[in-house]
C-alpha cells in the first residue's frame, strides 16, 4: 500500500458547532445539564492519595512489582487524574477560574512533569480552532508524521515518548504564550513535591510515579484514547467516541463528540448527550474498545499520523477573541 505523505486537508469548518446548534434546536433540555460539578475535587483527592501512598508502599519493593503495579494499577489512576485536569481546565469544578486552576494543578503532582496549566492553555485552543495546524496543539508536526507515519516500530516509540512528542509541538504554536506566572507556580509545585517524595522516600517511590505517568498516556492500552478521538478510521469523519466499559474507571472521557459540542456539561452527565440525542451520535462511527484500538494502531498500516483532518479555515476567529467566542457558545447553549 502507498504510504500517506500529507494530512487530510479540509475546506469545511470543523462540526461541532453546527451539530451544537442543530442539538439544542431540536433537543432545548440538553441546556439542562449545563453546569459545574464540585464533588469532582473528591475524585482529585482520591487519586492524588491513592498515588502518593502507592508510591510510599512500594518505596522499598522490588523493580518488578514497581513496574506492574504502575502498569496496572498507577496508570489507570494517572490516566484519572488526566481527565480531572480536563474537567478543570474548561473550569466545569467551581465557578472561579483561580479555583478550577489550582484543583487542577494539585491534581498535576503525583504526575511528576509539570502539565496541567500548559494544558488548559492548549487544550481550549483545540476547542476553538480544531484542526488548525498553527493553533491545534493535539495534531503532530509534519516532522512527527512522517518519521513514525504507519511503521510498527515507530508507532511503538511514539506511544512509548509521547510527553515529548507534544512538547515538540509548542516550538509551532507560536501565537499561543507558552509561559506565565501560572505556569511559574505549576513548575514549582511539582518541584518541590517531587524533591519531598526523593528526600523522604527515595527515587523508587519517584520512579513509580514515572513509570505510572508514562503508562497512562503512552505505551498502554489508555494511549489509544489519544488515537480514539480524531485519528481517521471512517472517511469524513474527524471526531470519534468510546463508549466501552473503561469509561467507568476514566470518568467518561470517551465520550469525545459529546464533549466537542457541549464542552460546558461535566463528566458525570456526558452520557444522557447522548441518550437525550440518539440519532445524533448512533449515526456517527464509534469505538467500543481501546483495547482492540491500541493493537489496530500499532499493526493497522491504513492508520498513520497523517490520519488527520487539518484546514486553513480558522472560522473567522482569531486567537485573541478564541475566549469570547467560546464564551459565546456558551451563551448559546445556556439559552
Amino acid at each position: 500500500m502507498a504510504k500517506r505523505t500529507d494530512f487530510i486537508h479540509s475546506n469545511v469548518p470543523e462540526p461541532h458547532r453546527d451539530r451544537t446548534k442543530q442539538i439544542l434546536k431540536q433537543h432545548p433540555d440538553i441546556r439542562k445539564l449545563i453546569g459545574k460539578n464540585p464533588y469532582t475535587f473528591f475524585a482529585i483527592l482520591g487519586l492524588v492519595a491513592l498515588q502518593v501512598t502507592l508510591a510510599i508502599l512500594l518505596a522499598s519493593q522490588s523493580w518488578w512489582l514497581i513496574i506492574a503495579v504502575a502498569y496496572f494499577v498507577g496508570a489507570f489512576a494517572d490516566h484519572a487524574l488526566f481527565v480531572m485536569i480536563h474537567e478543570c481546565a474548561h473550569q466545569l469544578l467551581f465557578k472561579g477560574k483561580i479555583a478550577n486552576r489550582l484543583a487542577g494543578i494539585f491534581a498535576n503532582v503525583p504526575q511528576v512533569l509539570p502539565s496541567s496549566v500548559a494544558f488548559e492553555r492548549y487544550h481550549l485552543k483545540h476547542h476553538s480552532f480544531q484542526g488548525v495546524h498553527e493553533l491545534d496543539a493535539d495534531l503532530p508536526n509534519h516532522w512527527e508524521a512522517k518519521l513514525i507515519n504507519n511503521y510498527f516500530i515507530g508507532k511503538v516509540l511514539w506511544l512509548l515518548l509521547y510527553p515529548f512528542f507534544q512538547l515538540f509541538r509548542i516550538s509551532r504554536l507560536k501565537e499561543i504564550q507558552a509561559f506565565d506566572k501560572w505556569s511559574a507556580l505549576n513548575f514549582g509545585v511539582q518541584i518541590i513535591f517531587t524533591t519531598a517524595m526523593w528526600m523522604l522516600f527515595g527515587w523508587k517511590a519517584v520512579a513509580f510515579l514515572l513509570l505510572s505517568f508514562f503508562f497512562s498516556v503512552g505505551l498502554h492500552p489508555l494511549g489509544a484514547r489519544w488515537i480514539q478521538e480524531h485519528y481517521i478510521v471512517k472517511e469524513n469523519q474527524e471526531t470519534y467516541s468510546y463508549y466501552g466499559t473503561l469509561n467507568t474507571v476514566a470518568f467518561n472521557v470517551g465520550y469525545h463528540n459529546e464533549h466537542h459540542d457541549f464542552p460546558s456539561i461535566p463528566w458525570n452527565k456526558l452520557p444522557q448527550i447522548r441518550q437525550t440525542a440518539p440519532a445524533y451520535y448512533n449515526s456517527l462511527y464509534y469505538h467500543t474498545s481501546w483495547f482492540k484500538l491500541f493493537f489496530r494502531f500499532l499493526f493497522d498500516q491504513e492508520i498513520s499520523l497523517f490520519s488527520r483532518i487539518i484546514r486553513k479555515e480558522r472560522g473567522k476567529v482569531k486567537v485573541a477573541t478564541a475566549q469570547m467566542a467560546d464564551k459565546e457558545l456558551l451563551a448559546e447553549e445556556v439559552k
